[in-house]
């Protein structure tokens, strides 16, 4: 079987995670499967990514009857050769990656999702912080990405507690940006993604390599690149037709260029 399913629908691009009977729980094929299809989505043909879970959950983390069977590969292995990459890719992505929570995200799972640009939720959905409950500690950028989102404390107390939190605190939180409901969650998501989709997509790419930048920068390194980037953006040709429609009183007919 495929353990994601990668769907075209012009220029977005879906990717669903797809162990549905194990709660897309990740194993060594199906990381290396999320590697791949990230890749594909290098593609300048594709203008925004979403990635979301087949069945009940999102992602459920890492496969435990994975890593106790006899032949199990060691953390190393599990998160150089297979969480690590899987971040790292998603956040060199020249374009926006929504990660659409459709229930539970735990452990690796929710930290994959919080890594992404843009986070939504079904209502039903939940985050939790599963290493504590088993002697581990949090992994696939947990500890970077979380403290930034909720600050220090809360991100300490749900990583030491476990404790799963609903998609509506979540958002309350600042952890993710908008809780969708249940019954209209693909429909909503769609249709930001194909927003996201329709909007200057290098604009975006440039605006994400300084979020990167920004995590580790100075003020004054972060206003020296925040020139050489807006330097970069006026020199395209989503600008000057981003100009052109705010003049002309029109909608703009963005290329990525």
């Amino acid at each position: 079987m495929s353990f994601i399913l990668h769907e075209r629908l012009g220029a977005l691009s879906v990717l669903r995670l797809n162990r549905p009977e194990k709660f897309n729980s990740f194993n060594r094929s199906m990381a290396v499967a999320m590697q791949e299809a990230l890749d594909a989505c290098a593609d300048d043909a594709v203008r925004c990514v979403v990635i979301t879970g087949n069945g009940k959950a999102f992602c459920a983390g890492q496969d435990l009857q994975e890593v106790t069977g006899p032949d199990a590969p060691g953390f190393k292995t599990i998160l150089h050769e297979g969480y690590n990459p899987i971040v790292q890719k998603i956040r060199a992505l020249r374009k926006p990656v929504v990660a659409a929570v459709n229930g539970v995200a735990a452990g690796a799972g929710a930290n994959i999702a919080l890594c992404c640009d843009v986070v939504v939720a079904a209502e039903s959905a939940s985050f939790i912080q599963a290493f504590s409950r088993i002697g581990l500690v949090p992994d696939s950028g947990g500890t970077f990405f979380l403290p930034r989102l909720i600050g220090f404390q809360k991100a300490s107390a749900l990583m030491m507690l476990g404790e799963k939190i609903s998609a509506e605190q979540a958002a309350q939180w600042g952890m993710i940006h908008e809780v969708m409901a249940d019954d209209a969650f693909e429909a909503s998501w769609m249709k930001l993604a194909a927003t996201l989709a329709d909007m200057p997509t290098l604009g975006l790419a440039l605006t994400k390599e300084l979020l990167n930048a920004s995590m580790g920068a100075t003020l004054d390194e972060q206003l020296a690149h925040e020139e050489r980037l807006q330097i970069e953006a006026g020199s395209t040709a989503d600008y000057r037709e981003g100009v052109a429609a705010f003049v002309e009183k029109r909608k703009p007919q963005f290329t990525g260029r």
